[in-house]
């Protein structure tokens, strides 16, 4: 498989929120080691200890930036444990993350990705100190990001190649004859809830319904469809299912949460 060269430009996903100085002290170990460094805050607000809300934006997201990008993402709830840190090269972009789950939608999005476990030798190759138990951010993921967006170090010098990784934790869509079942992977700023059904996996009903929280919903083209209150469903800008309400918000509105189920049926066969 052919690995895009580095660009030097290196977005990073965690849970950390903006309290604290951790966000910042981690951008600060990347520009230790490299100074050139361009640096994108992909998102910092996923739900704590939740690695399949971190893989489902970053599966999704990683495509807008230039090939050669390294993309970091630490939600990692075993910090300090025996788990193991990937290296992971898909579709043109470098990925580094604990080997979680996380990365399980990259990968399976992407055919012929290479996948690397980290070994403790490469970490003392590139005299990376001895880490913190609870701040692998800016000990051991800032350092190998700063490493592979600079050009230093090879993908496959990082430690050995593995076939797979561990699975997500939230499963695929279940798609039935009559119906695709997914789940709330996600809720935005306004209250919009997202879910993890692809709207390719809806192109075969005629006039799809979306059923949550006790609501069937049809599918609108924007917000501005509906009154202002109404409860609606329609496809993001992400290319997913995702239930709102016009001018207020969704996950209020419903009593819903991430993980909460979310079924399409289409309304001319209805059970």
């Amino acid at each position: 498989m052919s690995v895009a060269a580095a660009c030097g430009l290196i977005t990073i996903t965690t849970d950390f929120g903006h309290q604290g100085p951790f966000v910042g002290v981690m951008k600060g170990a990347i520009l230790r080691r490299f100074p050139a460094a361009r640096l994108v805050d992909l998102t910092h607000e996923i739900l704590v200890h939740w690695p399949a809300e971190a893989g489902f934006w970053l599966s999704r997201a990683y495509r807008y930036f230039p090939d050669g990008t390294v993309h970091v993402a630490v939600v990692d709830p075993g910090v300090g444990t025996a788990r193991h840190i990937v290296a992971v090269a898909a579709g043109g972009h470098f990925f580094l993350a604990p080997d979680n789950g996380l990365l399980a939608p990259v990968v399976a999005a992407a055919p012929g990705a290479q996948i690397v476990r980290v070994s403790p030798a490469a970490l003392t190759r590139l005299h990376l100190p001895r880490p913190s138990a609870t701040f692998h951010g800016r000990d051991i993921f800032a350092p190998l990001a700063a490493e592979l967006a600079a050009g230093n170090c090879a993908l496959e010098a990082l430690g050995d190649a593995v076939a797979s990784l561990v699975p997500s934790w939230v499963d695929e869509p279940s798609v039935e004859p009559r119906s695709v079942s997914g789940v709330v992977i996600a809720i935005d700023h306004f209250g919009n809830l997202i879910t993890n059904i692809d709207a390719g996996l809806i192109e075969r009903f005629r006039l799809p319904l979306v059923h949550a929280g006790h609501h069937a919903l049809p599918l609108q083209r924007t917000y501005g469809d509906s009154r202002p209150g109404e409860y609606l469903a329609l496809v993001n800008s992400f290319g997913v299912i995702e239930v709102a309400c016009a001018e207020g918000s969704a996950a209020e509105g419903l009593g819903l949460n991430r993980g909460a189920p979310v079924i399409v049926r289409d309304r001319t066969d209805q059970p």
